[in-house]
This record gives C-alpha cells, structure tokens and sequence, in this order.
C-alpha cells in the first residue's frame, strides 16, 4: 500500500528460472517485473477486460507472459506446475481463501512459496462505511470474519489470524513469516489517504503471508 519495494521486503526471494503464478493479475504490473527479473511469470484473472489490459502492457513491455482467463478457486493448471503463488491484493480478496487457498497449495511444487498481501482483520473490522475511512473504533466482529459485502454489493473475503493458521495447516502449508507493515515516515500511499497511513502507523493495516508447500 505504500510502495515499499521487494528488494526490502524481500517476500519473493530470488525468482529467475522460476515459474511464477500471480492471482489476479490485472494489468499484469507485477508479472512484467518479474519476467524482467527472469521469471517465467503466468497471470490469471477473472476480468477478460483487465486481461485485455495486461496484454497491451505486455506486448509494450516486450517480455513474455502467459495470460489465462480464470478464476483462482479452479485453476486449468496441473498439480505441481508452480515454483511460487502470489497475490498482491487480487484474487485473493475477492474468492473464498477456503477455495482458492487449496487451489493454490495444488498447483505448487513441493517446497514452494505462496505469498499475498492484503488487508488486516483490524482494518476490517475498524472500517466505517459510512465516512468511507477506517476509524478508531471496532465496528465489526472479530470472530465469524469471513465474506464481507460492503454498501455497494462488492464482497470481499477475510480471515481471522487463527483461521489462517488453521487453513494452512490443513492442507500442508507452512508459515514462514506473517509481516505486518508498518509506513515508515514519508511512505508514499498508493491508494491511501494521510490519516489513513497515520492510522497504520499505530495499527497493521496490511498484511503480507509467506507460507511454503512441505
């Protein structure tokens, strides 16, 4: 959310020679990137628009990358096609984590990574929808977080921390880091306002998963 780089985070590792699937790919910014890196990156989507974008950005780009028309709770991929699955606040928002999640561990190699950013639970639940902001106020519950449908009908998937680490465990997957971002001062927002980045200097607000396939 605030435009921190990869190189300092460090959530991918190294990723030539790599077969790498990104979720949601949208416009396919991150897959570009990464097959400047010497990756062999696939994007999928559900959006045939947003794909229809990321060709174009592709083709101006001049490096390869395999599009595929979508969804992540049903992959056309065989088992044990990927070295690394990510998400940078795409599919994985938007499709039950209970579907796409094993869909994802499937697709993996053995020793694999699976990495996504997304919203915090405290954001979730200190969201007020009304102002259109996060407040400091909890205004949801915490427990039975899962399918939230905001004012306009846009629904959104979510997890408790526990129900993470439950999921992963269940189908084989291990944690190897849950980052909590904390802006540092002059961070610049991507899509967040200032009292917005000041709120998540005091509280998480984005959350990135590392976990990795036995």
């Amino acid at each position: 959310m605030w435009q921190l780089p990869e190189s300092e985070l460090g959530v991918l590792g190294e990723v030539a020679g790599k077969d790498v699937l990104e979720l949601g790919c949208g416009a396919a910014q991150w897959s570009i990137l990464l097959a400047r890196e010497g990756a062999r990156p696939v994007g999928i989507d559900y959006s045939e628009r947003q794909l229809e974008h990321a060709r174009s950005a592709v083709t101006a780009a001049g490096v390869e990358v395999q599009l595929v028309h979508a969804s992540a709770e049903s992959m056309p991929f065989p088992d044990e096609t990927f070295d690394i699955v990510f998400a940078d606040h795409g599919a994985n928002r938007f499709v039950d984590p209970y579907a796409w999640v094993p869909e994802a561990a499937r697709v993996l190699r053995s020793g694999g990574l699976l990495a996504f950013s997304e919203s915090t639970p405290w954001e979730v639940i200190c969201w007020d929808d009304e102002r259109d902001t996060v407040t400091r106020e909890l205004r949801l519950d915490y427990f039975g977080l899962h399918r939230v449908e905001d004012e306009d009908g846009l629904v959104h998937f979510y997890l408790p921390f526990g129900e993470w680490i439950w999921l992963f465990r269940d189908i084989g997957l291990v944690v190897e880091a849950l980052r909590e971002i904390q802006p540092p001062d002059g961070a610049e927002p991507t899509y967040r306002g200032a009292a917005e980045t000041e709120w998540a200097r005091h509280w998480p607000m984005e959350q990135i998963w590392s976990v990795r396939k036995e």
